[in-house]
């Protein structure tokens, strides 16, 4: 086994070892912070799918984080109040079916990607990094005028929606259910960035003209790659609303996308698990500094500034101290 695999096996039993010894413990609290641990990991690895393979610098997915909070939260609200979603031409009820939230998360989500990604590729460089995040704030400024549900004030469900066979109010079993979702979209990563279309993409990001040159459209990959990543960012936002059971602007905001993209850069952009790792390195920063001082994010911009100058590949590429790999 290689020493970067032998890393990411220990980040992954570390990640499900600490809620099990919590859970024995009787410490609820720690469960979460784990839950929230995998969640922001898995928007990570959506956003490390457009970053690391593709090379698309995006501010804007806190706009798919956030379309697959209300997602979430614009179908449990109708079905806690029993009011249909829509009534013309066809009626449809909300619900609180977790599979089925998922799969409306993923498909807004990507859809939006999509529409942003087309307008977006048409630029590059700096003036791409800026499009996505206007778009972004496009999105969050509109959510704070939509009264409808909740505006400013946000939207708050009442009890956490179901999935077959769980116990979803359950910490431990939540986390399960988000441990195993973190574990498919990481052997999805793996399996795109091993595929033809992975390999290709990477060949975009390395020099489009060749791309081109043997017949494939570098903007086509971008494109295929910024949708898959909006939709599994948008499967972590429905995710996180659940585990809140409330959504608000706030994760359309730019902190947000800052945020998503501070798991990566931490971890190791284009690392399979650098998401992970980034995402654990931050909460556990944010619980231990932020006890210390209210301006903790000043100690975490001295770690991601010692990570971007002296810890190339990251804190995967520390630890395994080899180039990039994405198993």
């Amino acid at each position: 086994m290689g020493r970067e695999r032998m890393v990411n096996a220990a980040l992954l039993l570390g990640l499900l070892a600490v809620p099990l010894w919590a859970w024995a413990a009787d410490e609820p609290f720690v469960i979460t912070l784990a839950t929230r641990a995998a969640i922001f990991a898995i928007a990570g690895v959506g956003l490390n799918l457009a970053l690391g393979l593709g090379g698309l610098v995006s501010l804007g997915h806190a706009v798919f984080f956030g379309l697959g909070g209300y997602a979430m939260g614009i179908l449990a609200s109708h079905a806690q109040s029993y009011s249909p979603l829509l009534t013309a031409p066809i009626v449809i009820e909300g619900t609180r079916s977790m599979p089925v939230i998922w799969l409306v998360a993923l498909a807004v989500s990507a859809f939006a990607a999509l529409i942003i990604g087309a307008l977006s590729l048409r630029t590059a460089g700096v003036y791409f990094i800026m499009i996505t995040l206007a778009f972004g704030q496009m999105a969050y400024f509109f959510m704070l005028s939509w009264p409808a549900y909740g505006g400013e004030d946000g939207l708050s469900i009442y009890v956490r929606n179901r999935f077959p066979g769980l116990d979803t109010l359950d910490p431990i079993q939540f986390f399960g259910l988000c441990f195993a979702v973190l574990c498919a979209v990481l052997w999805l990563m793996a399996r795109v960035a091993a595929s033809p279309f992975g390999l290709a993409l990477q060949a975009a990001r390395q020099s489009p003209v060749r791309v081109a040159a043997v017949g494939l459209a570098p903007a086509r990959l971008h494109l295929m790659a910024f949708a898959l990543s909006g939709a599994i960012t948008g499967l972590s936002g429905a995710l996180f609303a659940d585990l809140n059971r409330f959504v608000s602007p706030t994760m359309f905001s730019w902190q947000t996308s800052g945020e998503i993209m501070i798991f990566v850069i931490l971890g190791g952009v284009g690392r399979l698990f650098g998401p992970v790792a980034g995402a654990v390195v931050f909460l556990l920063l944010e619980q231990l500094l932020g006890g210390v001082s209210d301006f903790w994010h000043i100690y975490l911009g001295a770690v991601l500034l010692g990570v971007v100058l002296f810890a190339r590949g990251g804190l995967i590429g520390l630890l395994a101290g080899r180039a990039v790999a994405h198993d």
